[in-house]
């Protein structure tokens, strides 16, 4: 895996945002499926995750209501959810492409893990003074998963955008 470190200077290059965008749906899916399916096989209830980010919007009561299914909080944290993971997509790219960090699979990676791995320490340290609720999230599954979001938007990045916003340097078509 080469990751061509030496080619990676500030260059006036913008994002795909279109790219982002959808590496954001794609990484927040995998990331929910993930969670649900390991909800489910340590036995804690699935709706949990959602529960607690909806919560960011809908107050602590949430957490508070029966544990059992409510369509009106899961519709209030699923749209939290993908509004984070295309808000945490766009800043990866913000990050990735003045940089050239998306010139391979395995630099967009190994930045898309690093990632991860710092959104999982804002999310459930430093947020945790707004959201305290979090701090009990907290262990191996959702680190995992913070990773493999990383991964997803990053990769999911680097292969939808324009490969000649490359060769240009502006960050759009070359002509």
């Amino acid at each position: 895996m080469e990751l061509h470190m030496h080619s990676h200077h500030f260059v006036r290059r913008m994002p795909e945002w279109p790219a982002a965008l959808i590496g954001g749906c794609v990484a927040g899916a995998v990331f929910l499926v993930i969670e649900l399916f390991a909800m489910r096989v340590m036995g804690q209830n699935v709706w949990a995750p959602l529960r607690m980010t909806a919560a960011i919007v809908m107050g602590r009561d949430v957490l508070a209501q029966p544990a059992a299914f409510s369509a009106a909080v899961m519709l209030g944290g699923l749209v939290v959810h993908f509004a984070l993971s295309i808000l945490f997509a766009v800043i990866l790219a913000v990050i990735m492409a003045p940089f050239s960090l998306d010139s391979s699979v395995g630099m967009a990676s190994l930045v898309g893990a690093v990632f991860g791995v710092l959104l999982y320490v804002i999310n459930f340290y430093g947020m945790t003074q707004w959201f305290p609720w979090f701090a009990d999230a907290r262990g191996w599954v959702g680190f995992l998963n913070h990773i493999v979001f990383g991964l997803v938007a990053a990769d999911t990045y680097l292969s939808l955008e324009r490969k000649e916003s490359h060769a240009s340097g502006t960050g759009g078509k070359s002509e």
